[in-house]
């Protein structure tokens, strides 16, 4: 089948063949009849969106509801301010008519005015009318008027043409009191003055009317001009945001490319670290993280290696001996017997010792519990005596309660007693103890052995690694000393070695405390105190 080709099977599934973009599932009915169970899946590819583009998207959002908030308030204030505009010029023009009507004479002339229609006149002629604004008079009595006075023929606005303006204010001129609203049309919306003049008999009015569409159109043009700028800083801000976005999430992609970029062939890709803000603290974490990993990994390899090693060899010498035995020879065949019984023991050995460190990355690995220090020193003292022929000597007792895992604690001790009782001489001394200094539990062993070189003592913590004198003295593993610091460390502790080549060595299991010991009142000691600390060299030889 062709890579990328859908294939469909027998209950309407389509499939594909090979790898291909990430797909849906998607269901639908078959007709009756059609002879498939009635549920086809459909593939389609989905499509992934970037937590930059998310991000950028969310500030141009965020910048485009700020704007229009802002323009919608604008908008508001501006109008609000027209109509106010408005208002004033309107309050103005009455109060200059009446005043002009209460003094009765032209101001340009000094003449009396004589009626009501010159009054008007006069103030027509004398009104400056702006842009959408214009005057009209109406003269008769107070049940009916008529439009008598205009503004001037330079004045571009004529509210007299809009019928229903006009039949309105025309309405309005007969009342006896002054008047200012707001008047809808379909041609327009004004703000309409209607001022009764008085004059005898005779009865006016003066209506003064501005068209808010004409009055409006400055605040038009310049909504106009802050849409284009709010077009222009949308603009701008996707721009910088986008620019600002891909620096910010930078590490973010080089996170995901060293992550890809891992296998089992390269695992000395990092993140670069540069700033001090979050995602480089994230950046920092992750390389932590890839030497935790590189280290496992080659700690892995390395153990691979070293078992591969191991069972090699054990295994190379029952093959070869195997086939070099005479099965006629009942004694060669009893030999080779013994020599297959004692390398498989020592693959047994390892086996154990190896899966005893598989298990301490397992967080089940120790159970501690409350543990009386001074029983358990007693145990591990009085089953040591059974591992060589030693002068064995209990140093110290420390009287004190420890939540510690005995189990664990005591199969690392023996092993440090054991190690103890293979590298030194019959009849020479080996010391335990216990005791507690600065707020933890001391437990050591000492021996009058072959000691370790300065040098070594890094090498013998390693797995699989063994001193020349030890390889010489007796066999091993050289898995001992790393079963003893997983178990130490697995309390929170460390395993301190001292030792002087041809003197003896002191190995001590350090383990903080979880509070003070209480000592107890019955406090006694084999040799020492119970704030006894190891001795700095193998203790004087004397016997148990």
């Amino acid at each position: 089948m062709a890579p990328g080709r859908m294939d469909l099977h027998r209950g309407g599934t389509l499939s594909t063949a090979a790898a291909g973009p990430a797909w849906t599932r998607t269901h639908w009915a078959e007709p009756s009849g059609s002879g498939h169970n009635g549920d086809v899946t459909s593939l389609m590819p989905t499509r992934t969106i970037t937590i930059g583009t998310r991000v950028m998207w969310a500030i141009v959002l965020v910048a485009g509801i700020a704007l229009v908030s802002c323009g919608a308030i604008v908008w508001a204030l501006g109008h609000s301010s027209v109509s106010a505009d408005a208002t004033n010029r309107l309050e103005h023009s009455r109060d200059r008519i009446r005043e002009l009507a209460a003094e009765g004479t032209d101001p340009s002339n000094g003449r009396p005015l004589e009626d009501v229609s010159t009054v008007l006149r006069v103030h027509i002629q004398r009104t400056a009318e702006g842009p959408g604004e214009a005057e009209l008079g109406f003269v008769g009595t107070s049940s009916d008027t008529e439009l008598v006075w205009v503004s001037s023929d330079n004045v571009s606005f004529r509210p007299e043409k809009d019928a229903k303006l006009l039949k309105h204010v025309t309405s309005r001129a007969a009342a006896s009191e002054s008047v200012i609203e707001t008047v809808r049309t379909p041609s327009s919306s004004y703000r309409v003055l209607v001022v009764p003049v008085q004059g005898g008999s005779q009865h006016g009015a003066l209506v003064h009317v501005i068209d808010l569409k004409v009055a409006e159109s400055q605040l038009l043009r310049t909504m106009a001009f802050y849409a284009a700028a709010a077009v222009f800083t949308v603009a701008l801000v996707t721009g910088l945001a986008w620019f600002a976005v891909e620096r910010l999430l930078r590490p973010i992609e080089q996170l995901r490319r060293a992550t890809e970029s891992i296998g089992e062939d390269d695992l000395t890709t990092r993140v670069p670290v540069r700033g001090r803000d979050d995602l480089t603290a994230l950046a920092a974490a992750v390389n932590r993280m890839l030497d935790r990993v590189q280290t496992s990994v080659e700690a892995q390899r390395s153990l691979l290696d070293d078992v591969g090693h191991e069972l090699r060899t054990p295994i190379a010498v029952v093959r070869g001996h195997l086939e070099l035995t005479d099965p006629t020879d009942p004694e060669d065949v009893h030999q080779t017997q013994l020599l297959a019984i004692d390398e498989l023991d020592r693959m047994g050995m390892l086996v154990g010792d190896l899966i005893l460190l598989a298990k301490s990355a397992q967080s089940d690995f120790v159970t501690p519990v409350d543990t009386d220090v001074a029983e358990l020193t007693e145990m591990v003292f009085d089953k040591s005596l059974a591992l060589g022929e030693r002068r064995w000597r209990l140093e110290s007792v420390a009287f004190t309660r420890a939540s510690i895992d005995p189990t664990r604690i005591t199969q690392a001790w023996l092993q440090l007693v054991a190690n103890a009782v293979k590298y030194s001489a019959p009849c020479s001394t080996v010391s335990l103890g216990s005791a507690v200094r600065d707020g933890h539990l001391l437990m050591w062993v000492g021996d009058e052995g072959i000691g370790i070189a300065p040098e070594d003592i890094d090498v013998v913590r390693q797995r699989f690694k063994r001193t020349a004198g030890a390889q010489e003295m007796a066999s091993g593993t050289g898995l001992g000393l790393s079963i003893v610091e997983t178990i130490v460390a697995a309390h929170g502790g460390r395993l301190d070695i001292r030792s002087k080549v041809g003197e003896g060595s002191v190995f001590t299991m350090t383990i903080p405390l979880e509070a003070s010991p209480v000592p107890s009142s019955s406090e006694t000691t084999t040799s020492g105190d119970a704030g006894a600390s190891p001795p700095e060299q193998s203790p004087t030889a004397s016997e148990e």
